[in-house]
């Protein structure tokens, strides 16, 4: 059995996020989604703002899910490790902070579009994304 296991790490500049064996992995990169299971090929990947869903080997029908925002992937050798700038585990997540800075990320937005102001409108879309997958994350506490 333990040979169709992978190890996953999440690491931010805050340390460990997430740190778990596995059945598979699925994530988003900039080519669309993967799953990663033991003895896929090595790769090396960009993330998208999207979440990572865990089949865990100690609970075989849950599925932990994590805000990822963005950064990057790496598996070899059974090990998938993932560095991001930020990344939270459904449970963690502070729906009420997530649902604020979705309505602040819509506000700029609006600003940003009456002031054709596009460095600020394009960092306000990508907080808008960030505040949707955390919400959308948070809703799959198993």
């Amino acid at each position: 059995m333990a040979e169709n296991i992978v190890t996953v790490n999440i690491v931010t500049p805050d340390g460990v996020v997430y740190d778990h064996h596995a059945k598979l992995v699925v994530l988003s990169t900039i080519d669309g989604e993967i799953g990663v299971m033991a003895h896929h090929a090595p790769i090396i990947a960009p993330l998208v703002i999207d979440e990572v869903r865990v089949r865990r080997v100690d609970k075989p029908h849950h599925e932990d899910s994590i805000a990822v925002n963005g950064g990057f992937l790496e598996f070899s050798n059974d090990l998938v490790s993932i560095v991001a700038n930020s990344a939270e585990r459904a449970r963690d997540i502070d729906l009420r902070r997530a649902e604020y800075a979705k309505q602040r990320a819509e506000k700029t937005i609006k600003v940003a579009e009456q002031k054709h102001n596009i460095d600020e409108l394009a960092r306000a879309q990508v907080s808008l994304r960030k505040a949707i997958n955390r919400i959308n994350v948070s809703s799959h506490i198993n």
